[in-house]
């Protein structure tokens, strides 16, 4: 009988140390790592010490649970703010209050924004849920990548800074979105390297206070604008872009590994060429000219992809916004 009640033990005890090595490679991840040869053991433990191997295996795993928890739940927080920084896409009326409501002029256009309606980060601030009080838009219309846009407004580089040192700390849990660099190409003779350095030193200054998630935008073909499209520099405008995109795509896979932060590219380029690809399949009649320059009087805006000769209507930006939040919902899904 005690010969059976032994070899009774010895089995028990290799099936609980199969368990706690299985419990163990749970915890590996907290570096609460317990080695055990299995080969080596060939007498019995006693109770006491089976008892006193419970108690560590119960203590190590109440330890590792909470952290390895808070860790999962850290990635998978909802977004609680939204902050921007960008130019006359993202603009809900920055350059309408300097200029005292006297441009872009309202109306056709509504109420400070360069469209006829709401913008796509108004847009996605909805169906992100958020209130007004929880999005700050840092957006300038005629901003580049720079410090200084059009007419000495604040470039994305100004903008950043603007909240950076208002913000010692920023918040972890807030949407950082960044969509800039079309003015660089249409307004002066920047270059794509240059354009990217900026958008990274941007994301950079930022993750150094805090951020973590970001929403960068790519640009549209420059050169495939109702502004652009005749004249002679549509196709050097469509290369810069196409340059731009590229150099983006590689600059977010650095910074990625660099900072260890989100980052995630919304690829506007691709809306627009899917729109003026299939028009229909997004409700549209005309991708190729401004609704504002519409010679038909019956003409309907949200049947138009572009508002003016250099931004899109707000149908358009719901498509934008579309895009972005799909992303970022299966990126920073709730837990």
């Amino acid at each position: 009988m005690a010969t059976e009640s032994k070899k009774i033990l010895i089995v028990n005890t290799r099936l609980y140390l199969r368990t706690l090595e299985g419990a163990i490679a749970v915890l590996h991840n907290r570096n609460l790592v317990l080695r055990i040869d299995m080969n080596s053991h060939r007498s019995f433990f006693t109770r006491k010490q089976l008892l006193f191997i419970a108690l560590f295996l119960i203590i190590a795993i109440m330890t590792a649970l909470p952290l390895a928890f808070q860790k999962n739940q850290s990635t998978h927080q909802p977004i609680n703010q939204l902050l921007v920084f960008g130019d006359s896409l993202s603009d809900v009326g920055h350059v309408f209050r300097a200029t005292t409501g006297e441009y872009p002029e309202s109306p056709p256009y509504f109420q400070g924004r360069y469209s006829n309606g709401r913008v796509w980060v108004e847009q996605l601030a909805d169906q992100l849920q958020l209130s007004a009080q929880q999005v700050q838009n840092f957006a300038w219309g005629g901003a580049t990548t720079g410090q200084t846009g059009i007419s000495g407004v604040p470039g994305v580089l100004a903008q950043v800074e603007q909240f950076s040192t208002k913000n010692q700390t920023a918040n972890s849990q807030a949407l950082y979105v960044i969509w800039a660099g079309a003015n660089d190409y249409l307004y002066s003779e920047a270059t794509p390297a240059g354009s990217i350095a900026n958008l990274s030193q941007a994301v950079r200054s930022l993750s150094k206070i805090g951020a973590t998630r970001f929403l960068i935008g790519n640009i549209p073909d420059l050169g495939n604008l109702p502004a652009t499209r005749t004249n002679g520099n549509a196709k050097l405008l469509s290369q810069a872009a196409i340059a731009h995109n590229q150099a983006l795509k590689s600059a977010i896979a650095s910074l990625q590994s660099e900072l260890k932060v989100n980052l995630i590219e919304i690829d506007n380029y691709a809306a627009y060429q899917a729109a003026i690809a299939n028009p229909k399949q997004f409700g549209f009649t005309n991708v190729t000219s401004a609704y504002l320059e519409a010679k038909n009087s019956d003409a309907k805006a949200d049947q138009f992809l572009f508002w003016d000769g250099i931004h899109p209507t707000t149908t358009t930006h719901k498509i934008l916004s579309d895009r972005a939040f799909t992303i970022v919902r299966s990126t920073f899904a709730k837990s």
